[in-house]
């Protein structure tokens, strides 16, 4: 005759207790991990603070600003930065930059992309870029107020700056910020139109927003 293994409920009780007791011990060790490496990133990020990059405005060309219609733009601006992280323990990646020209509130060239850099620490990069449009819609007040602002005497032009950027500390890298930047040019711009290009060229420091 086979013996029969027999248990008591008493003794299945406790086998579902002892893992019970596993799973929750499992859990709660993932748990205190997870949550010393959030603290340990976050205690990072409040020493080091990081700072936002600062922006320059060194130089802006207008080659091209007029009407080929009624309410039809061209333009061609040429435009240099510089950009400066001024982070003694923070590196800064610039995955997306645009950068575009505006006049009294209007976007009167196309987006230009830069190319993806890295920024070391308090290290700074010269930014170049040629803006263009053609045959862009503007409002029938255009050429109202470029007259007008050739009146006064001076044109004020909005350079901007638009990206996404990532902060580096050691072999850290956050996630994806916005990146804001409005530059702010000042062109003599009399009755008599030279024959150059409209040119500012007094180092202006721009508004920057992360």
């Amino acid at each position: 005759m086979s013996k029969v293994d027999s248990k008591s409920p008493k003794h299945c009780a406790d086998k579902g207790l002892n893992i019970d007791k596993f799973y929750k011990k499992l859990y709660w060790s993932g748990f205190t991990f997870l949550f010393s490496v959030l603290s340990l990133i976050l205690l990072v990020w409040l020493i080091l603070h990081p700072t936002k990059p600062e922006f320059s405005l060194k130089e802006a060309d207008i080659y091209q600003l007029n009407l080929s219609g009624p309410h039809l733009l061209n333009s061609s601006i040429q435009l240099t930065l510089l950009s400066k992280n001024p982070n003694t323990k923070v590196g800064i990646y610039y995955d997306m930059v645009q950068v575009y020209a505006s006049y009294k509130g209007q976007q009167i060239t196309v987006d230009t992309s830069l190319p993806p850099f890295y920024q070391g620490h308090e290290e700074s990069n010269l930014l170049t870029a040629s803006l263009v449009g053609t045959a862009l819609p503007v409002a029938p007040s255009f050429g109202y107020e470029v007259g007008r602002d050739q009146t006064a005497g001076k044109l004020v032009l909005s350079l901007k700056l638009d990206g996404r950027v990532r902060w580096k500390v050691g072999t850290w890298v956050s996630g994806r910020y916005r990146l804001n930047v409005n530059c702010v040019a000042v062109m003599a711009f009399g009755p008599s139109i030279p024959s150059g290009p409209l040119s500012s060229k007094e180092g202006t420091q721009c508004s920057t927003t992360v």
